[in-house]
């Protein structure tokens, strides 16, 4: 992660992700993702309670990838290669047929 106005960069590995998918509407799925880290890459501080954002579209296509600290946007982005874990875990037949699948809201 990148904090901005900062020159550290911390490189999170995930193990697992927990998904919490809901259909905004025709046109976008916003997923939000409890993860869960290695011992080895704590969170910076700085965030307390970390949680991501995913932005699709409901045929699966990843628009935005955000980073959030008690469910709030937060002075911190990710790396390149945190997305890549992000984007893999997302673009998995599993979590592509959930995203597909999911319902309009009422």
């Amino acid at each position: 992660m990148i904090q901005y106005d900062s020159e550290e960069v911390t490189q999170l590995r995930f193990h697992a992700f927990r998904p919490r998918i809901e259909r905004r509407d025709d046109q976008w799925v916003d997923i939000e993702l409890t993860a869960k880290l290695s011992p080895a890459t704590p969170v910076p501080d700085g965030i307390s309670e970390l949680t991501i954002l995913v932005i699709c579209t409901v045929s699966g296509v990843i628009a935005q990838i955000v980073p959030l600290d008690e469910g709030c946007d937060c002075e911190f982005q990710f790396t390149a290669d945190e997305k890549a874990q992000i984007s893999s875990y997302i673009e998995s037949p599993d979590i592509q047929a959930l995203i597909t699948s999911s319902p309009l809201p009422k």
